[in-house]
């Protein structure tokens, strides 16, 4: 690669096009909708994660502009999001108390070695990982996550003072709070279905804080946002928790990493599709990763790409990353002169940003699609949702359940490989002869297909099949491997083909093989298992197979036919 290329894959920003005054008005305009959805959704999301309310429009300024410079996806916008901000707060509650200095360093070393960690793997090229968490977990997982996250704000929502537990022995009820809460709930929810790139939210919010503010809501004991510090955040070093801590922190880190790349997968792959280029995953795990570290130097917490607040901004008509300079901007211009503003907004009205920006992910009719295509990864599916559910607020154990459970499936399946015998079909096709009632290819003759590579997991079980077959057919004369679907032979695999070509040269009998691909057929003839001999015979396709097979059959009547003359 080139030294240019490499340049530009590592700084994406230098692939951006030259700005336009068409092109700088037309970014200006999904900037400043993405921009003003961000301001009240970051202070919704910092309290859900636990943190001062502040450090959620902190982490809407200098982590978005170090992903938008640094992310392959120029177009996705990174900040505070709602199932890293849950995650975060599961991840901290058995060490600190929410809101407490000690708090804060926690969620600043985790978002710093989640950062360092997604930055690795970046570098690394290790975007493949992903593949360890399959779609039915994943979406499992995210709704668990969405009735958790909901639920953790139905109290504030409704105008509960305390948690769950306060609301059932000593309720205490604020019907101001409550009314601002379900008023704000259903204004937001009917924008959204309105008009989604009106800034419904930041009407809300600030008509919120004028009535709230003319009331006297905040007098008479309402909570409320209350006065955020003005002006750009210093740069914040932690204070060293101890290896004890920091240990802990290892697992939530790990979770935090993949869940919240998983979340810009989604929105990445989507932006690609629409721009009919490839997704450069490692580049993104770099930008997200250095995000986070910024985020975490920013005395805030962890971010991660947001689904809505991306697909609001492609919506908005955005084309590069210039749109997020835009927004920053308009994040920055909030920071310096308008937080004042922010004050007395009631918390009940930040509870009904974070559920109408969650209940989209409510989807159960997901669970009946999984399960009508697979039954298993539906149940695996519906157990990762169950024990999420009950694991809260140790929510990892969800996802590690889920992912030990797809691993497990896919590790039987390659355990227990399809092999079938094959007959062919009157359409001309290869099928299982079992099945479809067809006769074999040949008399005596065994032509079997394994759709799996040859390996150390499924290599067993094709030695399996051919041996006790042969044990129950003593007078096969040939085996025919159709060896098209084996794309991969590992040491195991070759050990075996050895043992099984060793018992048909003890019992006399042919070994035809077609379509053997050259990954697998290097792999075979460095073994020396491919040397030439007379019953050995190697075809390029099914069709050659056929004709030999139908060549042999033609050679033998006609010998038949010579006897019976003579």
């Amino acid at each position: 690669m080139h030294l240019s290329a490499r340049l530009t894959r590592r700084l994406p920003f230098l692939r951006w096009p030259r700005p336009t005054a068409a092109l700088l008005r037309n970014e200006a305009m999904a900037g400043l909708t993405v921009g003003l959805m961000v301001i009240p959704q970051g202070v919704a999301y910092a309290q859900l994660a636990g943190m001062p309310l502040i450090t959620g429009i902190y982490a809407s300024l200098l982590p978005a502009l170090a992903a938008v410079l640094f992310s392959a996806s120029a177009r996705l916008s990174v900040g505070p999001v709602a199932l890293t901000s849950l995650l975060i707060a599961a991840g901290l509650a058995p060490l600190a108390t929410p809101g407490t200095a000690q708090w804060v360093d926690l969620a600043v070393w985790l978002a710093l070695m989640s950062g360092l960690l997604q930055a690795a793997l970046g570098l690394a090229r290790f975007g493949w990982l992903l593949n360890l968490v399959n779609s039915p977990v994943l979406m499992a997982f995210t709704q668990a996550a969405a009735v958790l996250i909901i639920t953790s704000q139905l109290p504030a929502l409704l105008g509960f003072q305390g948690p769950w537990g306060q609301m059932l022995h000593a309720p205490a009820f604020d019907a101001g709070a409550a009314a601002f809460g379900l008023v704000s709930l259903a204004l937001l929810w009917l924008a959204r279905r309105w008009r989604p790139t009106f800034p419904s939210i930041l009407v809300v919010v600030l008509a919120a804080a004028a009535v709230s503010g003319a009331l006297g809501f905040e007098a008479s004991g309402g909570k409320v946002i209350g006065l955020l510090p003005q002006g750009l955040p210093s740069l914040y070093i932690p204070t060293w928790p101890g290896a004890e801590a920091l240990g802990q922190l290892v697992l939530p880190t790990l979770v935090v990493t993949l869940i919240s790349f998983l979340e810009t997968a989604s929105s990445a792959k989507v932006d690609n599709q629409r721009k009919g280029e490839r997704w450069d995953q490692d580049q993104d795990l770099i930008g997200q990763g250095l995000a986070k570290i910024v985020s975490g130097l920013s005395g805030s917490f962890a971010t991660s790409s947001s689904f809505s607040r991306s697909a609001l901004n492609l919506y908005a008509g955005a084309q590069t990353g210039w749109a997020t300079i835009f927004s920053v901007a308009v994040v920055l211009l909030a920071l310096l002169f308008f937080t004042p503003w922010l004050r007395h907004v009631p918390q009940a009205v930040l509870a009904a940003i974070v559920v109408v920006a969650v209940v989209g992910l409510l989807k159960p009719r997901e669970f009946l699609r999984v399960w009508r295509i697979s039954r298993v990864e539906g149940a695996i599916a519906l157990l990762t949702f169950v024990i999420t559910i009950a694991a809260a607020p140790a929510l990892y154990w969800g996802v590690l359940a889920g992912v030990l459970m797809a691993l497990s499936h896919f590790l039987y399946q390659n355990l227990h490989p399809r092999i079938i015998e094959a007959g062919l079909h009157p359409d001309g096709t290869l099928r299982d002869r079992h099945l479809w009632q067809l006769p074999p290819l040949a008399p005596h003759t065994l032509a079997l297909r394994m759709d799996a590579a040859l390996d150390f997991a499924s290599a067993g079980a094709f030695e399996r099949h051919v041996t006790e077959y042969l044990t129950e057919h003593p007078d096969t004369r040939q085996v025919c491997v159709l060896a098209q679907p084996i794309n991969h032979i590992d040491v195991t695999g070759a050990e075996v083909f050895a043992r099984v070509w060793a018992q048909l040269l003890q019992r006399d009998v042919a070994l035809r093989v077609s379509g053997l691909k050259l990954p697998a057929e290097t792999v075979l003839r460095a073994a020396g298992l491919l040397a030439p001999d007379e019953r050995l015979h190697l075809y390029r396709s099914d069709a050659e197979l056929l004709a030999a097979l139908d060549a042999n059959r033609r050679a033998a009547e006609d010998n038949q036919n010579d006897s019976a003359t003579r």
